[in-house]
């Protein structure tokens, strides 16, 4: 191993974050001098330039770039365990990048990660949302909430997934649009309506399948709009211009207080199941573990409450219990 000081990864992280050495000396409580060498002994024994420097600042090489994601990652992770071996301060501390949909984050997940922040208040929570399939390797994410199938994901890069729940895509509109156009009783009336879709890998997703008895129909739904948002495609269902076909765990909301109402309830919708995704399962930090244990417990809660109110559920748990399955 070339890095011989634990504190040389500090300099190089207090030096990016403060765009100087006397930054990073101030941080660290030494002087610039100590962290100019320090600094130095680092690019030594790594053989590489870790910043490209000059009168007015400093600034990564490609090769420090690389370097500084690892170092907080690695320093996090230190200084974790140190709080896990010291029996009085076992709390949860770092950072938590987390990846998750648009719509289900605005519409369910928020509230949720409000809750685990206060109950783990050590932790700093990172949060991208996008409906884009995110790399959770190339992005440097510790779990990424995603729905539908995840073996893309998972193919030659050891990832891991757990299952989190079942739910299904529902066909739905607001009151208001139905109220203009009509209510469709099968899927071919659909091709007299107009949807409004979202963007799934990049591509419209705009051929809606349902199902009954065992088998299956094909809808390609006439659309006059699309996003790259499912949010968006959310929010233009509940304004009235058209038909939406989604996540029933996104909608279970607005389906529940009659903003938006469930159509061809007798067809079944595709099965559109959500994971969490891991880069590894060699080494889980505490805190990811328990951010995903937190989100599983919440799901598994709102599928009992659906049940001992009498309402068909918007999810179904997996069908196993305890810690997670994992699936490598």
């Amino acid at each position: 191993m070339k890095i011989e000081n634990i504190e040389d990864l500090r300099v190089l992280v207090e030096t990016s974050r403060g765009g100087s050495l006397t930054a990073a000396s101030r941080v660290l409580g030494i002087t610039p001098a100590a962290a100019s060498a320090m600094l130095k002994r680092l690019e030594v024994q790594l053989g590489v330039r870790l910043f490209e420097r000059s009168t007015r600042a400093m600034r990564l090489t490609d090769a420090g770039q690389t370097l500084l994601d690892y170092a907080v990652r690695a320093l996090e992770l230190l200084e974790e365990g140190e709080a896990q071996v010291v029996p009085a301060n076992r709390a949860l501390v770092g950072t938590l990048r987390v990846a998750a949909p648009s719509d289900l984050t605005r519409s369910l997940l928020l509230p949720w990660f409000d809750e685990f922040l206060v109950t783990h208040p050590g932790i700093r929570l990172a949060l991208s949302v996008s409906d884009r399939v995110q790399d959770v390797l190339r992005d440097q994410v510790d779990v990424a909430l995603r729905y539908g199938d995840i073996s893309d994901a998972k193919a030659g890069a050891g990832l891991v997934a757990r299952l989190l729940c079942h739910t299904r895509r529902v066909l739905c509109a607001a009151p208001s649009y139905l109220a203009r156009h009509g209510t469709p009783e099968t899927p071919a009336d659909l091709a007299r309506h107009n949807g409004v879709t979202f963007h799934i890998a990049g591509k419209a997703y705009a051929t809606w399948r349902f199902g009954r008895e065992g088998e299956w129909v094909e809808v390609a739904m006439p659309s006059d709009r699309g996003a790259n948002d499912a949010a968006i495609a959310h929010q233009w269902a509940l304004a009235g211009v058209g038909i939406t076909y989604k996540a029933e765990l996104d909608l279970r909301c607005d389906l529940l207080s009659g903003a938006l109402v469930r159509l061809l309830p007798q067809w079944t919708g595709e099965s559109y199941p959500l994971y969490a995704v891991l880069p590894s399962n060699r080494f889980v930090p505490g805190r990811v573990r328990a951010f995903v244990d937190f989100i599983a417990e919440r799901l598994g809660n709102l599928a009992d409450r659906d049940h001992s109110e009498g309402r068909p559920p918007a999810i179904a748990p997996p069908a196993y219990s305890g810690r997670a399955r994992e699936e490598g």
